[in-house]
């Protein structure tokens, strides 16, 4: 998976993504996404680009806590280089403050959630579009097919990002085994999910793609989040998991505040 620092779905017409996975080293172990089929995707800088982010209302961006200092949002992006033939697909939003889950923990990931509210809303296109919360989001259990997306790296000692947007099948893993002394021994929450390789493949999010979501039959379920290394089968990546306490959270943090 990926370290601390990284970058990397329900659309109005919910969507489920189930991608084929290739023998090359892509997203890890992905392909690159049709153009502008994951609307909702958001591309968060600093002075660069440095993690994903997930539209989930015109003027809010659900990302990950250890994605720090976010001062631009880019919307309706494929191709990070091709900026001059994305200038009609593009909106770019400034950040007007940063909600950090309360009770993130920087050492051990828990609620490892964030909330960037845009400097002004968005408008919705066909190349930019919200991923809408539900009310509830329910557990996935193991051995579900799901989908991460991001713009992270393809190649763990490759310290480049991918130009385009990339998308992989990833399978839940049993949080018990997820969190035996094999895996990542202990340090699993049930706010946490797991998922990975399906013992065939290396399918993994990077450095880069933290803040990204992780897909569940069309829901958005969780954020990317950390790992260790990326496409290595005993250390699949780990997603903040929207639990109903999470999406609380969001939904009232949101209804707080006021311009």
């Amino acid at each position: 998976m990926f370290c601390q620092t990284s970058f990397i779905a329900f659309t109005s017409c919910t969507v489920l993504l189930i991608v084929q996975t290739s023998d090359g080293s892509e997203i890890i172990d992905g392909k690159e996404v049709k153009p502008h089929s994951m609307p909702f995707m958001a591309l968060l800088k600093k002075r660069k680009p440095s993690c994903g982010g997930i539209l989930i209302n015109e003027s809010w961006v659900l990302t990950a806590a250890h994605c720090k200092d976010i001062k631009k949002v880019l919307l309706g992006v494929h191709s990070i280089k091709k900026e001059k033939n994305e200038k009609n697909s593009r909106q770019v939003r400034k950040v007007k403050k940063r909600f950090p889950h309360p009770s993130y923990d920087a050492k051990n990931k828990n609620n490892d959630l964030m909330l960037l509210k845009l400097d002004k809303p968005v408008k919705q296109t066909i190349t930019v579009g919200l991923h809408e919360l539900g009310n509830t989001v329910e557990d996935p259990k193991a051995g579900t097919i799901c989908v991460v997306a991001g713009w992270g790296r393809t190649d763990y000692n490759i310290e480049k990002l991918s130009d385009v947007l990339m998308s992989v099948n990833v399978t839940v893993v049993d949080r018990k085994k997820c969190n035996s002394s094999e895996h990542y021994n202990h340090r699993i929450t049930s706010d946490m999910i797991c998922a990975g390789s399906d013992g065939k493949n290396r399918a993994d999010s990077c450095q880069g793609d933290s803040g990204g979501p992780l897909l569940c039959n069309g829901a958005l379920v969780g954020v990317t989040s950390f790992g260790k290394g990326c496409g290595v089968i005993k250390y699949p990546g780990v997603y903040a998991f929207l639990s109903e306490k999470q999406l609380i959270w969001i939904k009232n943090t949101m209804k707080s505040f006021i311009w």
